[in-house]
């Protein structure tokens, strides 16, 4: 019989023993010997954040092959505008209390920021004639910069600065869940239904064009899933983090393979490894030192040593394969 939600079985645990405690649990979970209501803080954490890598994955694989990041990168600055409008237009009770606002509105502000971002980018491209990645970061710099300054006027006490870079994994609840992985499941139903229409607009635009798909539609709906997928992972790693997660697996995923499906596989399964390895690292640094590491941060550098690390092995396969390959002639 397991104990309730109060009782955290990773209290004193270090990275394999709950890496181990973790697969008992949620062994025990699939097979319902636990609920989901005995979910403790550690296991809400892993689970957010492989909801949060399996969004950032799949949407950060075609960012990469579009050249796109620095457009990731610019909605992920200038979404803290809405955030910051969400949380001044919500309840005075809310904001004096400093707490979260409702989802459905942070998702609305988002959008319409990320909206925003892409036309004004786009305005100065076609009509001022600026280049692209001049146009980007003119403008995710100086919306970025206004979204600070909203911060200090509109939010004093709400403290959503360190929150905004970093997010707050201990503050994760089980709600956080539910609008995490529904945008799983929106990602997924987007790139299921139409991955034939996402893989020809990346690979030829112009053949896309000619075909009668229109290029622009679908960069404007990936740019609703950044959007989205960045608002909802807000609370876990912040705006800022999470282009670390849209980048990191799928770069690493690319040294493996040239195929387009099983580069989104890679991705998905490096970036949920990664999520799971961080928060083990996080305990097992907090076992062992007595040091409470921010779960995000950690996270990130664990994906950047895997990134690191793949691409290490695969340099070192590489030369062996023409070591060999010269040997054998």
């Amino acid at each position: 019989m397991e104990r309730g939600p109060l009782f955290n079985p990773y209290h004193g645990e270090t990275f394999w023993g709950f890496l181990l405690e973790f697969g008992r649990r949620m062994g025990a979970l699939l097979i319902g010997r636990l609920s989901f209501d005995q979910l403790v803080s550690d296991e809400i954490q892993v689970l957010v954040l492989i909801g949060i890598s399996i969004s950032s994955s799949l949407i950060g694989t075609f960012l990469i092959l579009r050249r796109m990041t620095m457009l990731a990168n610019s909605l992920s600055h200038t979404i803290l505008i809405g955030i910051v409008l969400a949380f001044f237009l919500t309840s005075a009770s809310l904001r004096g209390q400093g707490e979260i606002p409702p989802m459905e509105i942070m998702l609305v502000a988002a959008l319409a920021t990320g909206f925003f971002t892409a036309f004004l980018t786009e305005f100065l491209t076609k009509t001022v004639k600026l280049r692209e990645d001049a146009s980007m970061g003119l403008v995710f710099t100086n919306l970025f910069a206004l979204g600070v300054m909203l911060v200090t006027l509109l939010t004093r006490n709400a403290h959503i600065g360190t929150e905004a870079v970093m997010g707050n994994a201990d503050a994760l609840h089980k709600s956080d869940l539910s609008w995490v992985y529904l945008i799983v499941s929106c990602n997924l139903l987007l790139f299921a239904l139409f991955f034939k229409e996402f893989k020809l607009t990346t690979f030829d635009p112009a053949l896309a064009y000619a075909m009668g798909f229109s290029p622009s539609l679908f960069n404007y709906l990936l740019m609703t899933q950044i959007s989205a997928t960045t608002i909802t992972s807000f609370r876990a790693v912040g705006v800022l983090l999470v282009l670390a997660f849209m980048t990191g697996p799928p770069l690493a995923a690319r040294l493996f393979t040239h195929d387009l499906k099983i580069m989104l596989v890679w991705a998905v399964l490096l970036g949920s490894c990664c999520a799971l390895m961080g928060v083990a690292v996080t305990r097992h640094i907090l076992t062992i030192y007595g040091a409470a590491l921010s779960t995000s941060g950690v996270v990130v550098c664990t994906i950047l040593f895997v990134y690191l690390s793949t691409a290490a092995i695969t340099r070192v396969a590489i030369i062996w394969h023409r070591l060999v390959g010269n040997a054998s002639i």
